[in-house]
């Protein structure tokens, strides 16, 4: 069950064989099933969780709809962070798409690693740039591309996510209706 994070983590930075041992042991295993909710709108996300076998997204609920913010896969970290790190209500649902394995931290005991072991600041503190990374371009991508641009963009740069997302979820992602991403995509396939 630890040989993805092993991975995962050595891609961000190099550890000893103790200190990776150590780390796995603040780690929980968690699973959930097909569309459960790992973080609720409201609750206070305590921990934040390694994916390891699955696929979760986040999004927000406004008026009873459902508007997607991201995808993630195995290999990558998860949760409402501005809820982590601040400990206020998150504003973020976080779901699973597939039955879905989990190692999950606790906020408190990534705080204490962080101070016994500060190799792992440098941990977190990709973890962070990496998020705002992501939230920049993302956003960015919203102001300035087109639903086609992004659509594309988003079939040559993640292509699990055509793979293994929903049309719909996809659609909202994008900022888009349905029956727009299926134009978009007709109108490609005619192109073609």
């Amino acid at each position: 069950m630890f040989d993805r994070l092993k991975i995962s983590l050595d891609r961000l930075l190099p550890v000893t064989r103790d200190e990776f041992m150590y780390f796995a042991t603040l780690l929980t295993p968690r699973r959930l099933a097909k569309h459960e909710l790992l973080l609720r709108g409201g609750e206070v996300c305590s921990h934040i969780a390694f994916i390891n076998q699955g696929c979760l997204r986040y999004y927000y609920l406004k008026d009873g709809d459902e508007y997607n913010g991201q995808f993630f896969f195995e290999g990558a970290w998860v949760g409402d962070y501005q809820s982590f790190l601040t400990g206020q209500p998150a504003v973020q649902y976080i779901d699973a798409l597939e039955d879905t394995e989990l190692l999950v931290i606790k906020r408190t005991d990534l705080q204490a690693l962080y101070a016994e072991r500060p190799v792992f600041e440098r941990f977190g503190r990709l973890l962070a740039e990496n998020i705002v990374i992501g939230s920049q371009r993302r956003t960015a991508s919203l102001l300035f591309d087109t639903p086609e641009e992004r659509y594309l963009k988003l079939i040559a740069e993640r292509p699990k996510v055509m793979e293994r997302i929903p049309l719909h979820h996809i659609a909202s992602y994008l900022g888009i209706k349905p029956e727009s991403l299926s134009r978009i995509r007709k109108r490609l396939a005619d192109n073609r």
